[in-house]
């Protein structure tokens, strides 16, 4: 049997500036993104290149931002279960949009997770731990739904060690 969640989110347009949609100049992209149930909402907007806001998060961003979440969230799972013990992860994640005629897509995506291990770990344990991102790659549910490439970088680092 295979389990089934959905997930439901909502988008509140607050760009009107009282023309509504008039010209393409006329209105602004900013939007909140909301879920029932969580206390804070996702101030958005489109890029600053198609006339959002950049203070705001935009679709790609956040898109690139789940991809990067869900890496993470699968490798500690699998750490976890391999006995690697992980103290501390940090991911600077980037993504590539491609303009084709009057739209686009994501080309692709690269997670650069800096993962540190606990100070007992062993340069064979930091090595099996750098090659646990494959198996949190074919974990991670995000990763699995989009049809661009996602490309790993890891560092694996031993908290103690000298870098």
């Amino acid at each position: 049997m295979h389990d089934q969640h959905r997930y439901a989110v909502g988008i509140e347009w607050t760009g009107d500036r009282g023309e509504g949609t008039a010209t393409y100049r006329s209105y602004g992209r900013d939007h909140r993104i909301h879920a029932e149930g969580k206390r804070h909402e996702i101030a958005g907007s489109s890029d600053r290149v198609f006339r959002g806001d950049a203070d705001r998060w935009n679709p790609e961003e956040l898109v690139i931002a789940a991809l990067a979440q869900c890496h993470m969230l699968s490798y500690l799972h699998v750490a976890a279960v391999n006995g690697i013990v992980v103290v501390g992860y940090v991911d600077s994640a980037t993504g590539t949009l491609q303009q084709e005629g009057d739209g686009g897509r994501l080309i692709e995506a690269t997670l650069r997770p800096v993962v540190t291990l606990a100070e007992h770990h062993d340069e064979a344990d930091a090595h099996r731990a750098e090659a646990l991102h494959h198996r949190a790659s074919e974990l991670c549910f995000i990763a699995n739904s989009v049809s661009f490439l996602v490309r790993h970088e890891p560092t694996t680092l031993r908290a103690g060690a000298a870098t």
